[in-house]
């Protein structure tokens, strides 16, 4: 059985990110998978402060909030769906603190010629960003495509990136 965990990054309940995930997730009820669907906006998430203590400890140090528990379920899921409006040619700023937290999943080496990032456990997952904009025009999301690009790949050779985006979408529905 696949194992899809979802990330709804809409602040609003019934919002244009909302209903592309209900309808995608009306979609695989067909198929034999569980669904869990997460708010960034419920979690109790710290946000990440770059002290690179995970390069030692191979997973976040920060352990008072619901990181422990929601790392697990990134980790145990086959597919990762990302439902989010674009707030400034980018994601809001919840679900934004999830993805910084990913950090804690990789070993980073700095060297004289860049960062070397090399994942804990390569991911063989499916990742899908249905993101959503009132804009006329998709390319006001390419700034978050390109990091679901990096983390679908620095991540394991075994991951792919499916993107859906929705424009002209400036009210609900």
């Amino acid at each position: 059985m696949k194992k899809i965990l979802a990330f709804n990054g809409s602040p609003r309940p019934g919002g244009n990110s909302s209903q592309l995930l209900e309808r995608f997730i009306e979609g695989t009820r067909t198929n034999n998978v569980t669904t869990d669907i997460i708010s960034p906006y419920a979690l109790n998430l710290s946000h990440c402060t770059g002290c690179l203590r995970c390069n030692v400890l191979k997973r976040c140090s920060i352990t008072d909030d619901d990181w422990g528990t929601l790392s697990e379920k990134i980790l145990d899921a086959d597919i990762l769906v990302f439902a989010s409006p674009i707030y400034f040619l980018h994601l809001p700023g919840p679900l934004k603190s999830v993805i910084d937290r990913f950090r804690s999943f990789n070993n980073i080496r700095i060297t004289e010629t860049g960062l070397i990032h090399t994942p804990w456990q390569e991911w063989q997952k499916d990742i899908v960003l249905l993101l959503s904009m009132g804009s006329p025009d998709s390319f006001h999301a390419d700034q978050v495509i390109k990091l679901f690009e990096y983390i679908t790949t620095e991540m394991g050779t075994g991951n792919t990136l499916h993107v859906i985006t929705a424009i002209r979408l400036a009210v609900p529905g």
